[in-house]
């Protein structure tokens, strides 16, 4: 299986990347035969169904890029060489985690060793992020400037991370270093006439494809979009609600309609 699923434009291109890093299920053989069988049936750290929810992005215009596989074989939005992104106390589940974000251990069989991590690194860290600089550089090459829009979403609760639910959508763009003030102000002005709660910065600013990518100087800008999954799944948070993801999505296709605007 590819490492990756790109989403080309159907549509007269636009200088957007949305990237979907951790809505991945599956799993390498080998790993998954070593991971408790009932949590690798159902990662629930997983951004589950958030490839789906932006399926729009094409007929935008947008290039759309996906993780084949889950964020437990490796993370793809975590410093290469396992630096925090936060020093406040959470639960930060690393690069190869070995628990899910709430300690409960994955691994039933043989955790991974440094060269093991190592390998995963070149496996499916490595070209992930190689094709998402490749794709900005192309973009960037034929519109002078380019977006990554990086796509999340969490449980409503996680005690791992904090006692107290999560606001319905989270902006992050690194205390504003990762993207203009403009792009930034575009975005959460049009994500604030959606009805959600909304935060920016807090308690998430963008992981580490936020934080690499986002050269703003460079033409090269990057937003994260944090949002609970009660905001398009069911109240279990285990499938997808029709009409909840129909009414966010209708808000994100005109964010997204605002940010084409203020990059033309």
């Amino acid at each position: 299986m590819a490492v990756y699923d790109i989403l080309y434009p159907t549509a007269p291109e636009v200088p957007i990347v949305i990237s979907s890093p951790h809505s991945g299920v599956a799993f390498p053989d080998d790993i998954r035969r070593r991971l408790h069988p009932e949590m690798a049936a159902r990662p629930d750290d997983a951004d589950w169904f958030i490839d789906r929810l932006y399926d729009f992005a094409p007929a935008m215009g947008i290039t759309f890029i996906t993780a084949h596989y889950c964020r437990w074989v490796i993370d793809l939005n975590r410093d290469p060489k396992s630096i925090p992104l936060y020093n406040d106390g959470r639960v930060i589940t690393g690069l190869v985690p070995l628990t899910d974000f709430n300690g409960r251990r994955l691994y039933e069989g043989l955790e991974p060793d440094q060269a093991e991590i190592e390998r995963r690194v070149s496996d499916f860290y490595e070209p992930y992020h190689q094709k998402v600089g490749e794709l900005l550089e192309n973009l960037k090459a034929r519109h002078g400037k380019v977006l990554l829009f990086d796509a999340h979403s969490i449980r409503k609760v996680v005690p791992g991370i904090q006692e107290a639910p999560f606001p319905d959508l989270i902006l992050g763009d690194n205390d504003g270093s990762s993207a203009g003030s403009s792009i930034i102000s575009m975005a959460y002005d049009a994500l604030q006439r959606g009805g959600y709660e909304l935060e920016h910065n807090t308690p998430f600013k963008g992981g580490y494809i936020t934080r690499f990518f986002g050269q703003p100087d460079q033409g090269v800008h990057a937003l994260q979009l944090e949002m609970a999954k009660t905001n398009y799944m069911d109240d279990t948070e285990m499938e997808w609600h029709p009409e909840r993801a129909a009414r966010i999505r209708q808000l994100l296709v005109r964010v997204f309609e605002s940010l084409i605007t203020e990059l033309a």
